[in-house]
């Protein structure tokens, strides 16, 4: 199956807004089988499956992170 290459993670914010981190497609798979996803930075990770569904994947320790929804991003 072939995935997206990247994808935007929108987090809902206290306030009712959005952050919005931009990631990429890893060599890496998830505990699903399914890609892994990153920013530039490597903290923010997660398993999204072929129809959108996301698994954050902590990269260090005292993590919490909420449960974005993925919107793929349009290859050029």
């Amino acid at each position: 199956m072939e995935y997206p290459e990247s994808y935007e993670l929108v987090f809902p914010t206290p306030g009712g807004g959005e952050d919005i981190v931009a990631v990429h497609r890893t060599e890496q798979a998830g505990a699903g089988g399914y890609p892994i996803y990153a920013d530039e930075t490597g903290i923010v990770r997660a398993e999204i499956s072929a129809d959108g569904e996301v698994r954050m994947v902590a990269s260090g320790g005292q993590q919490a992170p909420a449960v974005p929804r993925a919107v793929r991003i349009p290859q050029a």
